[in-house]
């Protein structure tokens, strides 16, 4: 399981990243970052193979380029952060019904297997294909765009991940969580104690997010 968590270093934003192995429960690499890289994810996955541990699956939460890095293991999209993205995009409460019914059918993500969510999906998209391509034109400028451009936004994001939202599936005899709580909850403890160290030089700061990874 990787994921990244923000921290703060006086006034510049620095992150944390972290590979937890979900079954045992352990934080395994951490490495300081300023943004969120497919190369700071390869150092740790090199890192972790030099050392002799191997992948058997991958949960991520779906960051851009992130999983070819690991190309030939396993991918499970968070589920957690799949539902997030849609209420990002829909809010909890839509007020349209192409959206209301998409939000519905997201909920049910974590309670159904791929083949009814697909067909679900299909249906909706089916239903809702002509309203998803009306378009609206500038007055001044003449350019148009889509009408519905974060309900379009929604459904793309959906239909790029769904071959990673069900690996957990797949593969039973692995025991893949379909979320990252794990290494959420690992990262709450982490900003919580940070919080109470707020004044903390910048070296001495990093010392403390170690030493608590390591715990």
């Amino acid at each position: 399981m990787i994921g990244i968590a923000d921290v703060t270093f006086w006034s510049r934003e620095y992150g944390v990243l972290v590979v937890r192995a979900a079954d045992l429960k352990q934080n395994l690499c951490w490495l300081e970052v300023k943004t969120e890289t497919a190369a700071a994810y390869q150092e740790a996955r090199d890192i972790l193979e030099d050392l002799g541990f191997t992948f058997q699956a991958i949960v991520l939460d779906g960051k851009p380029g992130i999983k070819e890095v690991f190309s030939g293991v396993p991918i499970q999209h968070c589920q957690f952060h799949q539902i997030k993205t849609i209420n990002h995009y829909l809010t909890r409460r839509p007020k349209l019904q192409p959206a209301k019914e998409l939000r519905t059918i997201v909920l049910a993500l974590t309670e159904v297997t791929e083949e009814y969510f697909t067909i679900l999906l299909n249906q909706w998209h089916e239903k809702w294909k002509e309203f998803l391509k009306e378009r609206t034109t500038d007055p001044i400028t003449k350019k148009w765009f889509y009408t519905h451009k974060r309900i379009r936004s929604a459904f793309r994001s959906l239909n790029t991940n769904l071959p990673y939202l069900f690996t957990y599936q797949k593969y039973p005899e692995l025991n893949i969580p379909n979320t990252t709580n794990s290494l959420d909850g690992s990262f709450g403890q982490l900003k919580k104690l940070l919080n109470v160290h707020n004044g903390l030089r910048q070296q001495r700061r990093w010392k403390l997010i170690q030493e608590i990874l390591r715990k």
